[in-house]
């Protein structure tokens, strides 16, 4: 890699969480400096503003943690598994999240809503795919006959993103992990109704 493409890869990446920690609208070009060491010049050589380091920020925090996931899900073999496997990503997400400050798809879809919509987009995208990716667990497992047929996977996909981002913010906000885990236990305890009657 070049020295302009790791200088660029280096901003991205302690932008990606100094966004997460301190939100888009909190950080200013001050704060990309200091977190970077690089001066304002050596910042705006790799990029044209604050808008365009931030939308790269979020599709790096994005593969992060996807790469979190994969590697959870890497030995599940059932859909429960591999759902569970990656609530299981955030069981510490008070002290060790996979990127500090929290989940940066919910920070940013909280702080993207009005302020920055081309940023809210990529938000939304990125929830989208996700979900997308929750409901073909959910189709897998009924393919698999681990669940039953009549399993709505649109409506049950979106419970446990919403669980679990909603799981996140609560044990963010109290410093107490249990919300996670409460999470956790009600996604398997609604999965657990769908398992085909023998």
């Amino acid at each position: 890699m070049r020295k302009g493409e790791q200088t660029r890869m280096q901003i991205i990446m302690k932008s990606a969480v100094l966004f997460n920690e301190k939100g888009y609208a909190g950080s200013t070009i001050q704060d990309i400096m200091d977190v970077t060491g690089l001066t304002k010049g050596g910042i705006y050589r790799s990029f044209a503003n604050k808008d365009e380091i931030a939308l790269e920020a979020f599709a790096y925090a994005g593969q992060v943690l996807w790469g979190y996931f994969a590697a959870a899900m890497e030995v599940a073999t059932t859909a429960t598994d591999k759902i569970i496997a990656m609530c299981d990503v955030y069981s510490d997400t008070v002290h060790n999240p996979p990127i500090k400050g929290g989940c940066p798809f919910l920070n940013t879809a909280v702080e993207s809503d009005h302020s920055f919509p081309v940023l809210r987009d990529r938000a939304m995208d990125a929830y989208l795919h996700m979900l997308s990716f929750i409901q073909g667990i959910l189709q897998q497992g009924i393919s698999e006959k681990e669940f039953r047929p009549d399993m709505d996977t649109e409506s049950v996909a979106s419970f446990i993103f919403s669980s679990v981002e909603g799981g996140i913010m609560a044990s963010r906000l109290t410093r107490d992990n249990k919300h996670v885990y409460y999470a956790k236990k009600n996604i398997e305890l609604l999965l657990t109704t769908f398992k085909p009657i023998s």
